[in-house]
């Protein structure tokens, strides 16, 4: 069915379009089990509701927090959710997505302290409780901009990312590699170092690790196989948990399930053409990363924000018309989602894509945890626009549609740009195109 944009004042609207598209949207009137605590390991989640990485490209020219981080981070305390997954952080510097991507180091480790210190105290103080925060440990690959343009890093040339191949000194050696895999050692024992609950080793969007998922044409020990395009993801985690000395410090990843790629360019997908998923790889992936490295969750996610974002994002407005309705792009999402969380009952597994529904995203977080389907709902727009829609969620049971997000991609817009990111909507004072 052709795109259209949001029109749905009330519940039942949505549940008509789904019946008519089969798209599985699972929708809950009563939002209360979002509220629950969820144990994580030897950690504990003091709700379902989690902060999604959503960069703001406001560091620091050394990779610092600046004085923008700080206060987004400081809204996002404010508002309560149980968990802040902390936006990319590079492991090298010719791995930065932008001059002003986060970058940990041994000389700024304690300004990362400072603000994780502030995030704990500042939710204490509103909310009663401390959020667990996850750092996201990123290499960027083909959109590494360390100095404001693009010098990608690539694993293997990629017809549908690329009007033409790049040079072959871009696509990384397994040497290269390897070094990136080594980074990933000091990267754990810094993040340890600056008070984080742990971190991620991002597998997604089409950045480094993500890519290698789908190298099914490079040579070598990183490509064809499934068990060499998992290398590079597992050797970062043994590098990191070489590193770990924190008692209850664990690892975890946002990882892509599905790409939106035909094979042989996509991970997730059919092998037998077009574009329909198949999860059998990311289910022995995430299967594998919790029997070998004790994750104790997962944060799903799709597609590639720079390429198809409405396969990650489904959206109002943006930089093309997709060709397919909002609804079947979350219906996507949430059955890969639920997927995951029955081949993999015991972990954990934080939800993505819930914020296109607005005033609803609640309904639908409700709909997915009260159903099995996910164990933590996870807002990235949202709470860029609304963070204090948890209080209101809470206390009401819904959430107004005056202040949410309106997927208009402003803000993705901005963080193409390489300048700080946020909501030109609801925070224009702020931000602006």
């Amino acid at each position: 069915m052709k795109h259209e944009t949001f029109h749905y004042p009330v519940l039942d609207d949505i549940r008509l379009e789904s019946k008519k598209l089969n798209a599985f949207i699972p929708l809950a009137e009563d939002a209360s089990m979002l509220f629950e605590k969820l144990p994580l390991g030897n950690k504990q989640a003091a709700n379902r509701i989690a902060f999604q990485p959503m960069e703001g490209t406001d560091g620091t020219a050394d990779g610092a927090p600046g004085e923008m981080t700080r206060r987004r981070y400081h809204r996002f305390a404010q508002a309560g959710p149980g968990l802040i997954w902390f936006e990319a952080v590079a492991t090298v510097p010719q791995a930065r997505a932008s001059a002003h991507q986060l970058l940990l180091t041994e000389k700024n480790v304690d300004q990362f302290k400072q603000l994780v210190d502030e995030i704990r105290e500042i939710s204490l103080k509103e909310n009663g409780y401390a959020p667990l925060i996850v750092m996201q440990a990123t290499n960027s690959g083909r959109y590494s901009k360390p100095h404001g343009y693009p010098e990608p890093l690539i694993a293997y040339n990629c017809p549908p990312l690329e009007d033409e191949p790049l040079p072959a000194e871009r696509i990384v050696s397994d040497d290269g590699l390897k070094r990136f895999e080594e980074a990933y050692v000091n990267t754990a024992r810094l993040c340890q170092e600056a008070g984080f609950d742990g971190m991620d080793v991002k597998c997604c969007h089409r950045y480094l690790a993500c890519e290698l998922l789908s190298a099914y044409t490079r040579p070598g020990a990183y490509g064809g196989s499934y068990e060499n395009r998992a290398r590079f993801l597992k050797n970062c985690y043994r590098a990191a948990k070489s590193a770990v000395t924190e008692k209850d410090f664990f690892l975890t990843s946002r990882l892509n399930v599905y790409d939106g790629f035909a094979y042989p360019y996509g991970f997730g997908v059919s092998a037998d053409g077009g574009l329909t998923p198949d999860l059998n790889e990311p289910i022995r992936l995430v299967k594998e990363l919790k029997q070998e490295f004790d994750i104790p969750l997962i944060n799903v996610t799709m597609g590639n924000p720079y390429k198809n974002p409405h396969v990650n994002r489904p959206y109002d407005r943006g930089n093309y018309v997709p060709d397919e309705h909002p609804l079947e792009g979350i219906s996507r999402m949430m059955r890969g989602v639920s997927d995951i969380q029955h081949a993999v009952p015991d972990l954990p597994v934080l939800g993505s894509a819930f914020s296109y529904l607005r005033q609803h995203a609640g309904n639908l977080a409700a709909g997915m945890v009260s159903g099995g389907h996910c164990a933590m709902a996870g807002f990235g727009r949202m709470a860029f626009a609304d963070p204090g829609f948890i209080h209101e969620l809470k206390d009401t049971g819904t959430i107004s549609a005056k202040n949410v997000c309106v997927t208009c991609g402003g803000c993705a817009v901005l963080l193409r740009q390489g300048t700080p990111a946020g909501c030109v909507v609801r925070d224009r004072e702020v931000y602006k195109l």
